[in-house]
């Protein structure tokens, strides 16, 4: 059995991704954040909707319309397919932990 809180990664200079299960039309993955942010310049526009909810920590998801969404512990979020989307800020000094889940 898999924890969504264990063996966090140790290393605080990189986002951490990790698929917790892959299936036809579907991805889940655990997503930690360490204080990182999309690049300025750089928009998610997936191919998928992805429904994410945040398990710890706090998150700002900007998008290309102006939409500001501040995300607090136990929010979550469904984000369409092509709508162009950012990672603003994370919090900083501690983990920030998603579920994410990518479907078709």
């Amino acid at each position: 059995m898999d924890n969504l809180f264990a063996n966090l990664p140790k290393d605080t200079s990189l986002e951490h991704f990790k698929d917790l299960l892959v299936a036809d039309g579907v991805r889940v993955e655990r997503i930690v954040s360490y204080g990182q942010s999309s690049p300025e310049s750089g928009w998610y526009d997936q191919a998928e909707n992805e429904w994410v909810s945040l398990l710890e920590g706090s998150a700002v998801i900007e998008f290309e319309d102006g939409e500001v969404i501040a995300l607090a512990k136990g929010d979550c979020l469904n984000i369409p397919a092509h709508k162009k989307h950012r990672v603003a800020e994370t919090t900083a000094n501690t983990a920030t932990i998603w579920l994410a889940i990518f479907y078709s």
